[in-house]
């Protein structure tokens, strides 16, 4: 029998990517977000939106809306601040006169569990409203990279600036500040088990309290329709395939309106169809919302579709750190390795 508080999905070891919050994340003056514009001066999220059904359409579109204009205004003063010493592509540092000022940056990163090393002296970065894939075979560090991001890992040495902040020295009360800005979308979804899909969704809508439960039921069923799972609202997550709950978790982190999203394989066991349809909401999320992404995965041809950057792991070393174009003209004999090797199992 289900418990009656929401719990993490059992199958998972993983904390849930949203965490309670005491007051809605807002972006004031001091965070450099501009006045909230009237609803017909914001920005064109119709791609999102243009075949949500009308009941629920015009809800999302207004939803969807201001969080493009809340992630347009802090990718702006993320940009304007100073570069710094930040890697750019292809481990270049950052000119702080003319390069824009990375959303999230890794400088020099080092962790270890025990004897074994997992990230040595790791640098990279991702300017605002970029993609940025993180490639590597398993056991590199890609996933212990993302949950340091959340905070869920301390790293050993280095330093980890999200929004132009260094988060490594934060209290778990500053690291809920920064999951409002940024969320994590597991590979089971870690969704709560004993609440039904729906719910799920609005758990983020109801901690801002400033929105009328028929506004939180409309978001709720438009978000669903968006990732591809309509009419499920009253299921638990039982009742889904991986595929499915790797969708409501992405609806469940767009309902909180993040200005960053990291993505933990979100191929891996599911089809072929479903993994093309997370590809298409990944990047129309990237390119209508301006959210700033990072997508762990095996997958290159997913990379190659998504990626502005990529990031290849090694051995705990970051072996490259570029472009897509980059990546494909460098001469690093392990990168090229697993580019032949991943090119003789997937074909084109």
């Amino acid at each position: 029998m289900a418990d009656s508080d929401p719990k993490p999905d059992q199958n998972s070891v993983e904390p849930p990517d949203n965490q309670i919050q005491d007051e809605p994340r807002k972006p004031d003056a001091a965070e450099g977000a501009d006045p909230v514009q009237p609803s017909d001066q914001r920005p064109d999220v119709s791609e999102l939106t243009s075949e949500i059904s009308p009941d629920n359409q015009d809800a999302v579109h207004e939803f969807m809306a201001e969080a493009a204009q809340q992630n347009e205004a802090a990718n702006e003063a993320v940009a304007e601040g100073a570069g710094g010493d930040t890697p750019t592509s292809a481990g270049a540092p950052a000119n702080g006169d003319s390069t824009p000022a990375p959303y999230i940056a890794f400088e020099h990163i080092y962790k270890s569990f025990g004897d074994t090393d997992v990230l040595k002296d790791v640098s990279f970065s991702i300017l605002p409203g970029e993609t940025l894939c993180i490639l590597g075979r398993s056991g590199v560090g890609k996933s212990v990279s993302l949950q340091m991001l959340m905070g869920f890992y301390k790293p050993d040495k280095g330093r980890i600036m999200v929004a132009g902040e260094d988060i490594c020295g934060y209290t778990e009360k500053q690291m809920q500040e920064v999951r409002r800005k940024v969320t994590m979308v597991f590979q089971n979804g870690a969704l709560f088990d004993s609440i039904t899909v729906g719910e799920n969704v609005a758990f983020p809508l109801r901690e801002r309290h400033d929105l009328a439960e028929d506004q939180i039921q409309q978001v709720v069923r438009g978000l669903l329709e968006m990732v591809g799972v309509a009419g499920m609202e009253d299921l638990l997550p039982s009742d889904l395939s991986t595929g499915m709950k790797r969708s409501v978790a992405i609806a469940r982190a767009l309902a909180s309106q993040p200005e960053a999203v990291l993505y933990d394989e979100p191929t891996t066991m599911v089809d072929p169809l479903m993994g093309h349809l997370l590809g298409n909401l990944i990047a129309r999320l990237k390119t209508q919302l301006h959210l700033t992404s990072i997508v762990v995965t095996h997958d290159m041809r997913f990379a190659r579709r998504l990626a502005d950057r990529v990031v290849f792991l090694h051995q705990g070393e970051a072996r490259f750190f570029g472009t897509v174009d980059e990546m494909d003209k460098s001469d690093d004999p392990v990168l090229k390795e697993f580019l032949e090797l991943d090119a003789l199992v997937l074909p084109v």
